[in-house]
């Protein structure tokens, strides 16, 4: 379970990211030419229009680069292991899920990330 680093966007290093990814109804992206040439299996590609489609996950990879050192940028905190690095994301989605969840469900009140831990045996 390894992690590439894409460091340019061409047809040759997205097309296979793109085949790997579950299937999707919609795609949204920048206005990257790249996008543009890509073949979508299952859905279509828009180029969202502003913020509009993309605000959201921004926001969710603020909220993992916040709250998991490692993935800070310009960090010194950074995994070597690439399964440490997946348990810690995992993790962190879980527990911020389960607080979105509650948050939904209780809007009275205040959830912290880590009263939405699981029980770790």
């Amino acid at each position: 379970m390894g992690f590439d680093v894409v460091t340019t966007r061409t047809f040759d290093t997205m097309q296979p990211i793109v085949d790997a990814a579950k299937g999707a109804t919609h795609y949204y992206s920048d206005g990257l030419e790249t996008y543009q040439t890509l073949i979508y299996m299952t859905g279509e590609h828009q180029v969202a229009p502003g913020k509009s489609q993309t605000y959201s996950v921004e926001g969710d990879n603020a909220d993992l680069r916040h709250y998991l050192a490692r993935l800070h940028r310009k960090s010194r905190c950074f995994s070597r292991n690439s399964k440490a690095l997946w348990r810690a994301v995992w993790l962190f989605a879980y527990a911020y899920n389960t607080r979105q969840l509650k948050k939904q469900k209780h809007p009275q009140y205040q959830w912290n990330l880590i009263d939405c831990l699981p029980a770790l045996s």
